[in-house]
């Protein structure tokens, strides 16, 4: 059997040997003729040679149309040889499907769970096409897949349908699910494809998203529970229940515990998330930790010797605690008995005695408790055999007992006789037996203690297993009169007064002494005085300038000159200090003893045939002067450059300024004959600039220089009859500056004022 695909070309063999008929071909028995280019069938011929013995009939184009049986036959010879036939040739037409097609169309929307049918079908095809499902992960569906195969019209070729039953679910949401159709004909897969849109129900999953460590909260944190959602369409409604009882609060993704503690623990949270399609849920269980405590404390057991008790402590934690016994023995470390939350002990000598119980959680203190075994037996007093008491006061005399069990009588006896509190009423008792160790204490008050009720006390306990009687001695307590504690107390708070009060005083007077003594701190500055130095009185400076070389400065006792004045000497009268510019680099050493001038150089201390005014830098002359530099004048290195005031005047109150004390910088001491001043000559006007201005003597007038008095240049303390010259005060430029403090004079020499 041959097979071939429509336009494909195909070769039907037959050879025939000492062909003594007419030969030809077939086709489903109907001749196709005998000569080899089989007219009437143009795609038809037979191929091969008559020497060779070759009819093979070749078939061109194959057609859907040639289909069927061929045979090659040949027809009786002449000589009687019989008529031969070959075997039928049945010749096979196949044709590729059609490329399948899907009803539904290239896009569906599906439900979640509601099933669907999507039919592909492929016609054309012979044999029928087969058709295979392959989802978007391309896996082949083999389930719920239904298969039909239907004959067409030409009787030839096949319809082909597949029908794919698929119940959506999330999985198959944005899928693409492709038809393929192929057959025999040609393998290469025909295919259709469909998209599949899914609405689904929200897909839920709660998480904690903060709070927990290792997937445990502590208690005490916040907590916060996220729901994270997948759905389509979206999440439209959320709604939270703890152990199915709704959250109340305004919650959508996210639900928060505030303060979580240990009742959340085994607590259900879940998370209702719906949309249109549906609604589900999810939930978790909390896993709450919390340190231990203690639901029931070990007690105390009384027990005869040879019992055997149970100690028992439930203690409440999470995780579930770790249960230690341990026994406590006096200078040994406790030895553990037992780790379960009940121990059973056999009571004898060495086992009675305390026991702890500890309990211990990861990641919380450890909590303990304790409880004793005691062995039941007589009393025991433990109570002080003497006690002490203050007459007159209330006095409480106390009787400790160990008694196991509780003692069923107390007594308590004064000098061999049972007091009798009824009839006594000096007397009261009280018994307290609430101590959880055995101990009971039972105290005998005495409500106004006299010299009579100071003696021997017997203090007797009884309990099921015996008597235990003690010899208590009250003694009176011996004090001070509470006037002679008055007393001293008083006397002792006088003395510490007067101590203090002697110490303020002796300070003080260390204090004024310091003062008086200490030496004053004279400084000129250029731009740090105060306001009152304007008009400061010169008064509390006294310059004596006696006839000899040496000199005194003098300071007076006053409240000025007992405080350090840092911001300038008192200047006579009112001098007005010029504000420095601090933009200028040269204005800031104006008034520093370290900086020279250079416009004051050596040549204006040459010539010592009169005294001058020295017009300091800002100061500007009157107009009719002109101050001129002789040229070439030397100067003494021993002088100062400096034309003011020295900087600081280091002395006591008063100062001796002689010529032999060699003091060239912070003194006031006048220079000998051939000693030069700070500043020597005063350029006159020359040319004719201004009038000639005579110099005159002033030191006939006892010595003394009047410009250096310290009344000059002070309306306040003139006096006409000293017979000053007037000092122009109301107009400053007008008026000649003072001469300078550090110009030096010598005796003899001539000293030349302008006014």
């Amino acid at each position: 059997m041959d097979s071939a695909i429509v336009g494909s070309r195909v070769t039907l063999p037959c050879r025939v040997e000492h062909k003594a008929g007419t030969l030809q071909w077939t086709k489903d028995d109907f001749g196709l003729g005998t000569h080899r280019n089989l007219s009437g069938y143009e795609r038809y011929s037979m191929i091969g040679s008559d020497e060779e013995g070759d009819y093979s009939l070749d078939i061109r184009d194959v057609t859907l149309d040639d289909d069927g049986s061929y045979q090659c036959q040949v027809s009786s010879g002449l000589n009687g040889a019989p008529a031969i036939r070959s075997r039928y040739a049945h010749l096979t037409v196949l044709v590729a499907p059609e490329p399948p097609r899907i009803l539904q169309g290239a896009f569906i929307d599906a439900t979640e769970d509601q099933p669907i049918d999507i039919e592909c079908v492929s016609e054309g095809g012979k044999p029928a096409a087969e058709i295979t499902w392959v989802d978007g992960n391309q896996n082949v569906m083999k389930n719920d897949v239904e298969n039909r195969v239907e004959l067409l019209p030409d009787e030839q070729r096949y319809r082909t349908r597949s029908v794919l039953r698929l119940v959506p679910s999330k999985v198959h949401h944005n899928q693409t699910l492709t038809c393929q159709a192929q057959n025999t004909a040609d393998r290469a897969y025909r295919m259709a494809t469909v998209h599949i849109e899914v609405k689904y129900a929200p897909k839920i999953n709660v998480s904690v998203v903060s709070g927990a460590i290792s997937s445990k909260v502590p208690e005490g944190t916040e907590a916060r529970f996220r729901c994270s959602v997948d759905a389509n369409p979206s999440a439209q409604v959320y709604r939270w229940y703890i152990n199915n009882n709704p959250v109340i609060g305004d919650y959508a993704d996210e639900m928060i515990i505030f303060n979580v503690s240990r009742k959340h623990n085994k607590a259900i949270v879940k998370c209702e998330v719906s949309n249109s399609v549906g609604k589900n849920a999810a939930s978790l269980t909390l896993n709450v930790t919390y340190p231990p405590s203690f639901r029931t404390r070990p007690r105390n057991i009384e027990a005869k010797l040879g019992e055997s008790v149970t100690l028992s402590c439930d203690v409440d934690g999470h995780p579930t605690p770790e249960i230690r016994w341990l026994f406590h023995e006096p200078g040994r470390i406790g030895q553990v008995k037992g780790k379960a939350p009940n121990l059973k002990v056999f009571v004898d000598e060495r086992t009675a005695g305390r026991y702890i119980c500890k309990a211990g959680v990861d990641g919380y203190p450890e909590i303990e408790s304790e409880a004793t075994i005691f062995i039941k037996g007589p009393p025991k007093i433990l109570s002080n055999r003497t006690q002490v008491g203050l007459e007159g006061e209330r006095v409480s005399i106390e009787c400790e007992a160990l008694s196991v069990p509780r003692p069923d009588d107390v007594r308590w006896y004064f000098e061999g006789k049972e007091i009798n509190f009824i009839q006594d009423p000096d007397y009261a008792t009280k018994l307290d037996d609430s101590s959880p160790d055995g101990i009971i204490k039972s105290s005998l008050v005495i409500r106004a203690s006299q010299a009579k009720h100071y003696g021997t006390y017997n203090c007797s306990v009884t309990n099921e297993y015996g008597n235990a009687n003690v010899a208590i001695l009250l003694k009176p307590l011996k004090t001070l009169p509470l006037f002679i504690i008055i007393t001293g107390v008083t006397s002792g708070i006088i003395f510490f007064s007067a101590l203090v009060i002697l110490l303020v005083i002796c300070h003080r007077r260390r204090r004024q002494k310091t003062q008086i003594n200490e030496k004053p701190d004279v400084t000129v500055t250029g731009d740090a005085y105060k306001e009152s130095d304007r008009s400061s009185n010169i008064s509390d400076l006294k310059l004596q300038l006696p006839q000899g070389d040496s000199f005194d400065l003098e300071y007076t006792s006053s409240e000025r000159s007992e405080s350090k004045n840092q911001a300038g000497l008192p200047l006579a009268g009112p001098v007005p200090l010029p504000n420095m510019r601090h933009d200028d680099p040269m204005l800031q050493f104006r008034y520093s003893n370290d900086y020279s001038d250079q416009s004051y150089a050596d040549h204006y201390f040459k010539n010592p045939a009169a005294y001058v005014y020295d017009y300091p830098q800002g100061y500007v002359p009157p107009p009719h002067l002109r101050v001129q530099s002789p040229p070439q004048l030397d100067v003494p290195s021993s002088r100062s450059l400096q034309g003011s005031l020295t900087r600081s005047i280091d002395t006591a109150s008063t100062l001796p300024l002689s010529a032999g004390n060699g003091s060239q910088n912070n003194s006031l001491q006048r220079p000998k004959v051939e000693e030069t001043d700070a500043i020597n000559n005063l350029g006159l006007p020359v040319g004719g600039e201004g009038p000639q201005v005579a110099v005159q003597s002033q030191a006939a007038k006892g010595g003394v220089d009047l410009r250096y008095a310290a009344t000059y240049g002070n309306p306040y303390l003139r006096n006409s009859s000293l017979g000053y010259p007037p000092v122009h005060t109301a107009k400053p430029a007008s008026t000649p500056a003072p001469p300078p403090y550090s110009a030096r004079h010598a005796p003899g020499l001539q000293q030349a004022t302008n006014v």
